[in-house]
């Protein structure tokens, strides 16, 4: 057991990726003894309160920036998290502190049990908030019985309100169901339905002023997402369009005000004064957030990956199915999030890097 343990820190050792700069560069304090007693704490000071848990890989659709066109061989039903697993590692990540976890996929409401991972998730005390991310098309169906089970925030993805375009870029058919679910949220409550848009030069960069306009009657924040590379989603910064881009177009339409965002938060969020929603922009790529960075991810296969763009990963699932008890499960996710490097090595340079492709990876 011990032996695992040992292999398992060596692992998320030497898949660590370089930056592009030192991180002393960056401004943040370095110190590499961090606090064992916060095992949600990096180097740099960092307090990692929110995580993100993959139910699944798989999705019902095959968006373009998310997933190969090649397809997949999707990892073994027996290797992904059983919901044992699931929550036993969502209660070792809040006893520590995390007061904010986000089920994601894949699609996540594929799996079959999402309603009794989310009631049980949702029952642990000191967790705020529990949070989905869909591409909605099967919400409608389920999403009673989410917000019963504590479901308290949604964000659905969509990048385009036009039916032609909705189907070139997830290779399927559904853009009425996803509407159709956005509704349903609103009309149960949540405020704010927060809608994820990845924004491609080409393709629906001339909605942008479009979805601002959906925020005048609606509660909704649509968060505009920079382009991002990862393994087979066809990346070039060509079609990348900053958020200072973004934000010219939106200014040629309208008075945008910007309000205040958390420290940790990965949106600079706006709103058009008398509108009843707001706009989000999610700059990983041009204005990175990394300082403020409090978000951790395991995979559905059970990886802990401490940032989005980095290789490094560590498999939480083999250190549990050795055996390991949650004192030493606690030791090897410290180790691993103490490794974590003060920020992205850059957008060129992560396009030339090795990643799991999006969908793999739970967002």
């Amino acid at each position: 057991m011990h032996d695992m343990i040992r292999e398992l820190k060596v692992l998320s050792e030497s898949t660590a990726l370089p930056l592009a700069a030192r991180d002393s560069d960056f401004g943040l304090p370095y110190n590499p003894q961090h606090s064992r007693d916060r095992v949600l704490s990096d180097a740099f000071g960092r307090l990692h309160t929110y995580l993100r848990i993959s139910l699944v890989e798989h999705c019902n659709l095959r968006c373009r920036y998310c997933m190969p066109e090649e397809g997949l061989d999707w990892t073994p039903a027996p290797d992904l998290l059983t919901q044992q697993e699931i929550l036993r590692l969502a209660r070792l990540f809040v006893q520590q502190g995390v007061n904010k976890i986000r089920l994601t996929g894949g699609e996540p409401l594929l799996r079959e049990n999402i309603v009794e991972i989310a009631e049980a998730v949702g029952r642990l005390p000191g967790l705020n908030t529990l949070a989905v991310t869909t591409n909605g098309l099967l919400l409608p169906k389920k999403l009673a019985r989410l917000r019963a089970a504590g479901v308290n925030l949604l964000n659905i993805s969509l990048d385009t309100l036009r039916a032609d375009r909705f189907e070139a870029v997830t290779r399927r058919r559904g853009l009425s169901l996803v509407l159709r679910a956005i509704d349903e949220a609103l009309r149960f409550g949540y405020s704010p339905v927060k809608v994820n848009c990845v924004m491609m030069r080409g393709f629906n960069d001339d909605e942008l002023v479009d979805f601002a306009e959906w925020t005048r009657e609606a509660p909704i924040e649509v968060r505009f997402i920079e382009f991002m590379p990862f393994d087979g989603n066809g990346w070039d910064a060509r079609r990348l369009i900053s958020y200072r881009e973004m934000l010219a177009v939106l200014e040629g339409s309208f008075t945008l005000e910007r309000l205040a965002d958390d420290h940790s938060s990965t949106s600079k969020t706006y709103r058009v004064p008398g509108f009843r929603g707001s706009l989000g922009f999610i700059t990983s790529m041009t204005d990175n957030f990394c300082e403020g960075c409090n978000r951790l991810r395991i995979t559905a296969d059970g990886n802990l990956k401490v940032c989005l763009f980095g290789r490094a990963e560590v498999s939480l699932r083999d250190a549990m199915r050795s055996g390991v008890t949650d004192e030493e499960l606690l030791g090897i996710i410290s180790s691993s999030i103490g490794r974590k490097h003060a920020r992205h090595a850059g957008m060129h340079n992560l396009a030339r890097m090795a990643n799991r492709p999006m969908i793999t990876i739970g967002g």
